[in-house]
Formats: C-alpha cells, sequence, structure tokens
C-alpha cells in the first residue's frame, strides 16, 4: 500500500479538477456499476464538507458530510463511494466523516440513507438500522443513525 491522503474541504475549497474528480467516482458507482439514474447533483454540496481518501492520483473512497437542515433534518452523512473494496477504505472514510460531522457541526448524532444491503459495513462504523426499509431511487434503502456514546 503506497501512500495514502485524506483530502478535507468544504466545497468553496475545492478546485475544478477536485470536484470534477469527486463527481467522475460518484457517477462511476452509482449510475454506471450500480444502473441507477438519479439526480446526484442535488444542491446539498455547496454545504457539505467533502471527504476523500487517495493514493497518488486515484481516488480510493469519498463520502459528504451535510449540516442538519440540508439532505436530512438531522446532520448526515452521504455519497459514500469506495473505488476499491474489501481494503478498509471505506470504513476509514465513514470514520473520517463521523469525525467531521462533530468538529463542523457539533453532531451527537448522524443520520444517512443506506443501501439496504450495505447495513453491515454502516454497523461496523456505529450506526444502527431507525427505520423500516423505504425504495430510494430504486433501490431498497433504510434510514441509520449514529449516537454519541
Amino acid at each position: 500500500m503506497g501512500n495514502l491522503v485524506l483530502h478535507k474541504k468544504l466545497f468553496r475549497e475545492l478546485t475544478v479538477d477536485e470536484l470534477y474528480g469527486l463527481l467522475r467516482a460518484r457517477s462511476e458507482v452509482f449510475v454506471v456499476e450500480q444502473e441507477c439514474a438519479y439526480q446526484d447533483m442535488d444542491g446539498d454540496d455547496q454545504a457539505s464538507v467533502h471527504l476523500w481518501l487517495t493514493e497518488g492520483d486515484r481516488i480510493l473512497a469519498i463520502c459528504r458530510v451535510c449540516p442538519a437542515g440540508t439532505h436530512m433534518d438531522e446532520v448526515s452523512i452521504g455519497r459514500v463511494v469506495t473505488t476499491e473494496r474489501g481494503k478498509g477504505y471505506g470504513k476509514r472514510i465513514m470514520q473520517e466523516g463521523i469525525k467531521v460531522a462533530k468538529e463542523y457541526f457539533g453532531a451527537d448524532r448522524i443520520d444517512i440513507e443506506a443501501q439496504e444491503y450495505a447495513r453491515g459495513f454502516y454497523e461496523l462504523t456505529g450506526f444502527r438500522q431507525s427505520s423500516e426499509p423505504f425504495i430510494l431511487d430504486g433501490i431498497p434503502h433504510i434510514r441509520m443513525t449514529w449516537r454519541q456514546a
């Protein structure tokens, strides 16, 4: 494993190339790989803190942390993507997202809309199912909640 770098920026701090890379990675996973046509650019990116993990020029994992009242009523983490699975990058980006939610937005509770199949992954970082399953963009999801211990 090479030199992993964690990036953390507000939307207004992103360069055009960084923004393009994040949107491209999201599109590759959600639109192409998962064959889900959905409105990725939903207006919440501008209020969010964006996190991504790189090795060289490759994006390995990303997420965004949204303040309360934007994507959800509570502080939330979303657009979680890993481009290489099974290497711990997703868990690491979620752990960093939790830190950012506390640091930037004072969160003691974080909500996510998780694809139902990924429930076990999110449980590894302390999230617990907090809703019945529902369909979002044609894919079964559940709401999950993390609470400060």
